[in-house]
């Protein structure tokens, strides 16, 4: 395979991964929704997304899916696989690695404590090719929310009409602590939620509390 064939296998895979995880966006919080696809001499052999409610990971039902096949294969991830879990069980890195697949591609690191460039450096320390920021800019919308609660420990908040993709309506009085009615939407596991167009809004808008 040529390298520009390969480049151009590696953005359609990767968008595909993209399309999987924006599919189920506002349905996997407190995690993020990712999208992995696993593809050897050009065929995908499995596929999945985070599942709802944020467990299995996405790598976690992909990489049983492909089963022997996955060895010397690569996987596309939209978001740098876990290099540790919080419930201790098994991470996203090891299902990859104890698999055999060789080369990893990746469109975001992850920033949270379970990750910060963990898994892509086990990863590599474990033999794999790794690659990082393919398509960032274009996964960048799935992670947007779960980024800014890692920050600031508040959901993130934007103005929309029907609220598709977000994980809930905010609902409060204009005149309320409106931070701390984030904080606590924030401690819960939100990561994205949408307020319509008005004084809500407006008051968010003020305090600087809403996304444009």
């Amino acid at each position: 395979m040529t390298d520009a064939q390969q480049a151009s296998d590696d953005i359609r895979f990767m968008g595909r991964a993209i399309a999987l995880a924006k599919a189920r966006m506002g349905q996997t919080w407190p995690n993020p929704a990712v999208g992995c696809v696993i593809v050897k001499d050009g065929e995908v052999l499995s596929e999945a997304a985070t599942a709802p409610g944020g467990r299995p990971h996405a790598e976690e039902q992909a990489v049983p899916a492909a089963g022997d096949r996955a060895k010397g294969s690569t996987a596309y991830v939209t978001m740098e696989p876990c290099g540790a879990r919080s419930s201790g069980r098994t991470s996203c890195s090891n299902f990859l690695m104890d698999a055999g697949v060789s080369r990893v591609v990746v469109a975001a690191v992850d920033p949270s404590p379970f990750a910060s460039g963990r898994g892509v450096e086990r990863l590599r320390k474990a033999g794999l090719q790794v690659e990082t920021g393919l398509l960032a800019q274009d996964a960048a919308v799935l992670y947007e929310g779960y980024l800014h609660r890692v920050e600031t420990g508040r959901p993130m908040v934007r103005i929309s009409a029907a609220g598709d993709g977000f994980d809930a309506r905010f609902a409060a009085s204009p005149k309320a602590d409106l931070a701390t009615e984030l904080k606590r939407l924030g401690e819960a596991g939100y990561t994205r939620v949408w307020v319509s167009p008005g004084e809500l809004a407006d008051a968010l808008a003020a305090q600087g509390l809403l996304t444009a």
